[in-house]
């Protein structure tokens, strides 16, 4: 085997495509709005201050995040153990940085933090750093499955 085309594990390098890029973070995106959606609502309509409401809503966007990938490797016969091990490889870093730059966007959008589920401010600021999170990541998923990490982890299990 030719090492210098293959990383250490043996996979070829490069052997990410834009669509298999695009289809990870999509994946990563929905868990992680469908969490932080959820969240900002709860936090939002509970008159939680913007600490306690972003956290709630990175949290949920982590545990959905993960448990969609969780469900999928489960379903493809891993134990609960291995299949927490595979989920946690494939989309920490991608639910990381789109939770870093979604929330930022969310932060630095002036009024956004205070305004309310009836706003337009409130959804605009929340969907547009979905939109800009995910032309962030997909970059950073496309380099990373084209290293065997990321969602080159899950693949592996299908």
């Amino acid at each position: 085997m030719d090492h210098s085309t293959h990383d250490h594990e043996g996979r070829p390098h490069g052997t990410a495509t834009w669509g298999t890029a695009v289809k990870a973070t999509l994946h990563c995106l929905t868990g992680c709005a469908i969490g932080e959606i959820l969240g900002m609502v709860i936090g939002t309509a509970l008159e939680w201050g913007n600490v306690a409401t972003m956290a709630l809503a990175i949290g949920l966007a982590f545990l959905f995040g993960y448990s969609f990938t969780l469900f999928a490797v489960l379903r493809a016969g891993l134990g609960l153990g291995v299949a927490i091990r595979v989920a946690l490889a494939a989309d920490t870093v991608s639910i990381t940085v789109m939770e870093v730059v979604d929330n930022a966007i969310i932060a630095l959008t002036p009024g956004a933090m205070d305004a309310h589920l009836t706003d337009g401010l409130f959804w605009s600021a929340l969907l547009g750093g979905f939109a800009v999170a995910f032309l962030i990541t997909t970059p950073v998923n496309k380099w990373m499955i084209g290293r065997g990490k990321g969602h080159a982890v899950v693949h592996a299990h299908h």
